[in-house]
């Protein structure tokens, strides 16, 4: 009960407290990059999709690396489509329930076929960028541009660091090793929390 509470109230804080800047929008390229490089870790919510990603894509042999690198397109064209202001209907819920989805994939067999996981993988990327580009909106094209790399540079890193960490840890048969569904479901966890957060009506 305790940490369903705590999770709830991590859920439901301001979204500038998992921002780098407090909050504040970058005005420098140090301010960018470390705001790009932070933000999807102080997020639980994107730092739990970032290794459900990994942790997913790690059973697949010649996709493993395709799938977070069509997560991070997807993400830059959802950043892109915000900074346009292209609005996402529902991003929260979206974010939340790309995290759930990929989670229950994890615990469920991951047997999807790649071309299908693939497009998964990219449009919940998209939310995700989406959403992490509300901090960066009105800064100006080199600040966003150092941000874009910083965001980059750590979703490459955790997603192929836990593909790497798997495959060092576990042989990988066609289905996900016990210990990894069991993780793949806490992460799904953290994404119904969320869900749960950003419905119409929660408290």
């Amino acid at each position: 009960m305790r940490l369903t509470l705590a999770f709830t109230a991590l859920a439901t804080t301001p979204a500038f407290a998992h921002h780098p800047m407090g909050g504040r929008t970058p005005s420098t390229l140090t301010e960018g990059l470390l705001s790009g490089l932070g933000h999807p870790i102080l997020g639980l919510d994107h730092l739990a999709a970032l290794v459900a990603v990994g942790l997913v894509a790690s059973r697949y042999a010649s996709g493993a690396l395709l799938l977070p690198v069509l997560w991070i397109v997807g993400m830059g064209l959802g950043a892109f489509a915000h900074m346009n202001s292209l609005d996402l209907p529902g991003g929260e819920i979206l974010v939340a329930g790309s995290l759930v989805l990929i989670g229950a994939i994890g615990v469920l067999k991951p047997s999807l076929p790649l071309p299908a996981l693939a497009a998964i993988f990219a449009a919940a990327g998209f939310a995700h960028g989406h959403a992490l580009a509300e901090s960066i909106i009105g800064a100006d094209t080199a600040v966003v541009g150092a941000y874009l790399v910083g965001l980059v540079a750590i979703q490459a890193a955790i997603t192929v660091g836990t593909i790497l960490l798997v495959r060092r840890l576990f042989a990988m048969p066609a289905a996900l090793p016990l210990p990894l569904r069991a993780a793949a479901a806490a992460l799904a966890c953290v994404g119904l929390v969320f869900l749960a957060a950003a419905l119409p009506g929660a408290a």
